[in-house]
């Protein structure tokens, strides 16, 4: 390793780290914002009625079937 080396931050991480110093509440507030529309908590009767009626896909899509 060289006398004059640094660890290199570029300048994303500098600005990341900036924005977390300057608001600490942040990463809350993300996930707070994500909890609205991801984090949710799923149905097991409406999964199972998603898994009843999936249609199974033909081996190949671009193949047209051959007519009887």
């Amino acid at each position: 390793m060289p006398l004059f080396w640094k660890p290199y931050k570029s300048e994303i991480t500098q600005f990341l780290d900036e924005l977390k110093s300057a608001k600490p509440t942040l990463e809350r507030e993300q996930q707070a914002g994500r909890a609205l529309l991801w984090d949710k908590e799923l149905d097991p009767e409406w999964q199972a009625q998603f898994k009843a009626g999936k249609v199974s896909q033909a081996p190949y899509v671009y193949q047209p079937r051959p007519s009887k």
